[in-house]
């Protein structure tokens, strides 16, 4: 009888753990990130062949994936597959680690948690800029025009490119006359000439994308001439002509003044077709033109004096280079095309380095443009691709200023729950090791908590019952225990 009593109390206080525990599940159903509280029993101790009640084994956390909810909030993140967020403490420098990827920026700037525990990961390494001024590191109002913003990525780094010029439209002015018959522009021809290298700076950015590790091989432009030297004493008044055809396109100067004005004018008209600069020497009647997109070819035929052809040769041929090399002749060339019109160029260039599996990225991750010497006093949207690198917008251009770090563990059972879906590590978890490649991340969605309500319903039920049936034992013992002494009396 005595032992019926301890075996019920065992059971009472067994099965209180254990509707406890499975309230605490049903409680936390729609805590992002909650992971399932799991108790398993144990009978006690056999005497006289039959067991001395039940205990508790082990109450354990399933790690099972949680149903991933989009949300349509931009910080929100979800990790699908195996891994946590890595968070640190700002007061206590500690670290710890969670499956809630409901994020929000601080009054700082910095990714934090929703219990302001900043967001672990790793930030850009190098930083390079190309600038018309050296003192040009930010893009200022003043870049109002937009050139580009794309990442050129592998396996290991990403290049976020981000480039603007100022307003070159506004700025482009004709060249002085004192120039004319050397490469000679007006200002409409100067924003041609940069749309067209923009365009080919964005095709060689995304050519270079298509293959990084591409072997790094400069362009280069084709540059041809005329010698009309022979021919230049057929010009002598208003019904003679000087010709080029390039590409299809004849361009014809009618004698006009002197044979001198006559050959700048045919150069000057070529420099003022998008694309190609000219220069003559009125001296030896040399004309000569470069094709201002590296690696790109034109045809330079029928060099005409009136009916009379002039010899055409090639100095260099246009060559199609690779990789950085061939990004960096075309930007070059823009930047000079809008230094031409009066303008100013910035190329700002992010590295991230994140081949290292054996690391963990320890850093913060800010939000802010400016603090980042990115856009000064600009607030940008933030975005969380599926590989965790966090960008944020200005306009048509996206920075990239971190990833988002995972860890895992060898022993998960062993992570010390702390409350607020914040787990620590211990040494029984062992030493955190880098899980980005084992897992992706949602972004604009959270991860549910695992649980199954049906499930929890019914084993709370189970527990109900089971403690009721142990409460009864041990009113049936208290009335057999009673019965025996009555009897005794």
């Amino acid at each position: 009888m005595i032992g019926a009593l301890w075996n019920g109390m065992t059971g009472i206080y067994t099965f209180d753990k254990a509707i406890s525990v499975e309230s605490n599940n049903a409680s936390n159903s729609n805590t992002v990130g909650h992971k399932l509280d799991d108790i398993t029993f144990e009978d006690l101790m056999y005497k006289s062949r039959y067991g001395k009640g039940v205990g508790t084994q082990s109450i354990d956390k399933q790690f099972t994936q949680g149903y991933i909810k989009p949300t349509n909030v931009n910080l929100d993140v979800a990790i699908e597959g195996d891994g946590f967020f890595v968070l640190n403490d700002r007061k206590t420098g500690e670290t710890f680690y969670t499956r809630a990827g409901n994020f929000q920026q601080a009054e700082d700037g910095i990714l934090e948690s929703q219990n302001n525990l900043k967001v672990l990961g790793l930030t850009p390494q190098n930083r390079t800029i190309v600038s018309s001024n050296a003192n040009d590191s930010s893009f200022s109002n003043e870049f109002s025009r937009q050139i580009t913003s794309l990442d050129i990525s592998n396996d290991t780094t990403v290049y976020n490119v981000n480039a603007r010029a100022t307003d070159f439209y506004s700025s482009a002015v004709n060249d002085l006359n004192t120039q004319k018959g050397n490469n000679y522009k007006t200002a409409s021809s100067k924003i041609n000439d940069v749309e067209l290298l923009k365009s080919d700076y964005t095709e060689k950015l995304k050519l270079f994308q298509s293959n990084p590790d591409a072997a790094s091989v400069p362009s280069l432009s084709q540059v041809s001439q005329v010698n009309f030297s022979s021919l230049l004493s057929q010009l002598n008044d208003e019904n003679d002509y000087i010709s080029v055809k390039i590409n299809n396109s004849i361009i014809r100067e009618n004698f006009d003044t002197d044979v001198e004005t006559t050959l700048k004018n045919l150069a000057d008209r070529i420099s003022n077709s998008q694309g190609f600069k000219s220069s003559v020497n009125t001296n030896t009647g040399i004309l000569t033109i470069e094709g201002l997109v590296a690696g790109k070819e034109f045809t330079l035929i029928d060099a005409n004096v009136n009916s009379d052809f002039a010899p055409v040769s090639k100095l260099q041929n246009a060559t199609l280079g690779s990789g950085l090399a061939m990004v960096q002749t075309s930007r070059d060339a823009l930047k000079n095309a809008i230094e031409n019109a009066d303008g100013k160029f910035l190329e700002i260039t992010n590295v991230l380095a994140y081949g290292n599996n054996a690391v963990i990225g320890t850093s913060e991750i800010n939000l802010r443009l400016n603090a980042l010497g990115l856009v000064p006093d600009a607030k940008g949207e933030v975005s969380i691709s599926n590989d965790g690198f966090v960008y944020v917008s200005n306009g048509d251009n996206d920075f990239l200023v971190g990833k988002i770090s995972t860890a895992n563990f060898k022993n998960v059972q062993g992570l010390d729950a702390e409350g607020g879906n914040y787990f620590r590590a211990t040494r029984e978890s062992g030493a955190a090791y880098n899980a980005d490649k084992m897992n992706t991340m949602v972004s604009n969605s959270l991860e549910n908590a695992n649980i199954n309500f049906g499930n929890t319903l019914s084993t709370l039920l189970i527990y109900q019952k089971a403690f009721e049936a142990n409460s009864k034992s041990i009113t049936t013992s208290d009335e057999f225990i009673k019965a025996a002494i009555e009897m005794k009396r």
